[in-house]
This record gives structure tokens, C-alpha cells and sequence, in this order.
């Protein structure tokens, strides 16, 4: 990764709150209609790259990242290279998994995603690197003892030779604790148009019929940091309340609904009731009254209902298949490993 620092542009320290850099390289195997390899690049959870095996060179994502690119061709080159080679070692953690597995067909998937948080306020660093197959933690490092953590039987003979690797071990804690967050920090300020930006949502009342709850959906907004919820006489309202998840749109802007049933509700007493969407770093609330005339029928999808399509689409859809789900959390590298 050393590389990498000295291809990256000099960028000012942008000052903010908490930020994230993840990369994210998945194999699958049993799966034709797939790339063979996929990999991305993320910052604050919007995608500043992507490449898989059928396309075969890092793009980026982003224009401030093209911007980089166009400046220093040798950036691009670098995540090329990167793509290839970890196609090459993932083909063979997948081979050395299935037979340790004693696995001869049907779907399976790898994962791995390493990176850090970094929080401007505090200077705190936070650095992960971990493994997924087939829907479940396969091993981790800790930081901390730097050994690697191993939850499964199958695991345990990958963490011994791991954690002999002393060379590889401490440069891991060097990456996550020094490298990662220096380059997550000039990345942050390159692309501050875009991590930095607050963006108001478009709020709608949804119904599917007259006797259906009422889902109060917030739309575009930008960044995640979102609160919403029902209020009734301008106190904050529970009973028969559903909150949903916040939810990424396809544009790198976020959605988040919260649903009221009206069993709790009176014919008389719609007039007391809103929806209010709080959101980090904005003074007001953005506040919906609970009004029959401005429903509307759910019929179709609102603008920002579609969730993110690319490479995320691309893993969920892959883990529904599969009758996985790899969560955000599982960590890992994009440096060469030995073989699981």
C-alpha cells in the first residue's frame, strides 16, 4: 500500500466529524452469471472505485477521483494492478476453502474488506481487517494482541500460520493505524464537494389503502446521520410505530422511512399528529403534518425508493442466492495474504 501515498495528491485536512475507508473484494464461486471477482473501493460508504474480472482495470467512481487519476496515471495503474493480483490469490483462497469445506459444488462466496474510521474530533482510529465465507466470520485481526481471531474449527489452521507472520502482522497494525487513516484524510479532502456536502431529504406520506398505515419516507438527504420519528402534540409519539433502516440510494444519498398505524389513531385526531426528520448538523427539524390531502398512494416507487444499485446491489443480490448475508462489519485486506 506504501505505493499509494506517494501517488496521492497533496490535499488539505478537511475538518469534520467521523469518516470511513473500506475496501471490499469478493469471490464467488458456482455463480456464472457473475463476475468470477469483484472489488471496491469506498469512502463515507459512497463508492470512489469498482473493478471485477470481466472488465479487468480499476474505474473510478467518482470525478474528483477521475481528477486524481487523470493527474497521476500511476493511481489507476496501481488499483489495476491490485485487481489483478487479488483475483489471482482469491481463486486460490476459494479452491484451498472448498476442500477444507469438503466442498464439491453449489454457490459459495469469499469476502474480505480492510480499512479504518477515523473521527476528526477526537483523532481516534479505528482499523479492520476480516474475512467472510459463505455468510459467515471466518477470521479477524485483532489489533490490539495482533494476532488473528479465528471463530470456526476450519479457521484455526489459517490463524496459526498467520499469527507466525510477525513481518506481515506488524505492518497490518502500521496500515490500519497510520497509513490508512493518512490516506482516508487527503481522500476526504479531495472529494469534500462531495463527503462534505449536507443535503435536505424530500419527504412524502405513503399508503398503500385508506385502512393501511401511513409510512412517512425521507429521501436524498445527505449524510446519513438521520433521526426520524412521529410526534403527536409535539411530543415524541410510540405506540404502533415501525422505524425502518437507513437505506442508500443510488446517487450515494440516503432514504429512511418510519411508519404509523393508524389503529392508534383518531378519526378526529389527525391534525395532531407529525412527522419529523432530524438530521445531523441541521438546526431545524423538517416537519410533515399527518394530512389526508397530501398522501400518496404507493403504487409506485418514489424517487430514491430504488436502493444502490453497482457493486452493493451486486453483493446483496449475491448473498440472497446464496442465502448469505456478509454485514458491513467483515473486514479485511487488500495486500497479498498466504492462502486461507
Amino acid at each position: 500500500m506504501e505505493k499509494l501515498f506517494l501517488l496521492l495528491l497533496s490535499c488539505h485536512l478537511a475538518a469534520t466529524v467521523k469518516h470511513s475507508l473500506k475496501y471490499f473484494l469478493t469471490s464467488t464461486s458456482g455463480l456464472p452469471n457473475f463476475p468470477e471477482f469483484v472489488g471496491a473501493a469506498m469512502v463515507d460508504d459512497v463508492q470512489i472505485g469498482y473493478c471485477d474480472s470481466s472488465i479487468r482495470t480499476a474505474q473510478p467512481k467518482q470525478a474528483w477521483m477521475r481528477e486524481l487519476i487523470k493527474k497521476d496515471p500511476r493511481l489507476g495503474e496501481w488499483y489495476s494492478q491490485k485487481c489483478s493480483v487479488n483475483q489471482q490469490v482469491f481463486r486460490g483462497h476459494m479452491d484451498g476453502l472448498k476442500q477444507r469445506f469438503n466442498q464439491t459444488g453449489g454457490a459459495h462466496i469469499l469476502q474480505r474488506m480492510n480499512g479504518c474510521e477515523w473521527d476528526s474530533a477526537t483523532g481516534e482510529v479505528v482499523g479492520f481487517n476480516q474475512y467472510g465465507y459463505d455468510g459467515e466470520d471466518f477470521i479477524a485481526l485483532d489489533l490490539q494482541t495482533l494476532t488473528w481471531t479465528a471463530p470456526t474449527p476450519q479457521a484455526f489452521i489459517t490463524k496459526l500460520r498467520w499469527d507466525t507472520d510477525r513481518a506481515r502482522l506488524e505492518f497490518n497494525r502500521n496500515y490500519y493505524i497510520h497509513k490508512c487513516p493518512e490516506q482516508l484524510k487527503k481522500y476526504v479532502e479531495c472529494g469534500r464537494s462531495l463527503l462534505l456536502r449536507t443535503d435536505l431529504p424530500s419527504v412524502s406520506l405513503l399508503q398503500r389503502t385508506p385502512s393501511s398505515a401511513v409510512t412517512c419516507h425521507a429521501t436524498g438527504f445527505y449524510p446519513d446521520g438521520a433521526m426520524m420519528f412521529w410526534r403527536k402534540d409535539g411530543v415524541e409519539h410510540h405506540e404502533d410505530v415501525d422505524h425502518g433502516e437507513i437505506l442508500p440510494n443510488h446517487d450515494g444519498s440516503f432514504q429512511l422511512s418510519v411508519e404509523l398505524k393508524l389503529t392508534s389513531v383518531a378519526p378526529g385526531d389527525w391534525s395532531r399528529y407529525d412527522c419529523v426528520v432530524r438530521l445531523s448538523g441541521v438546526k431545524d427539524d423538517i416537519l410533515t403534518k399527518l394530512d389526508k390531502a397530501v398522501i400518496r398512494t404507493n403504487q409506485e416507487n418514489p424517487p430514491g425508493v430504488v436502493r444502490i444499485v453497482g457493486f452493493v446491489v451486486l453483493l446483496l443480490l449475491l448473498a440472497v442466492i446464496i442465502g448469505l448475508l456478509v454485514r458491513r462489519r467483515i473486514r479485511s485486506g487488500l495486500h497479498h495474504h498466504p492462502g486461507p
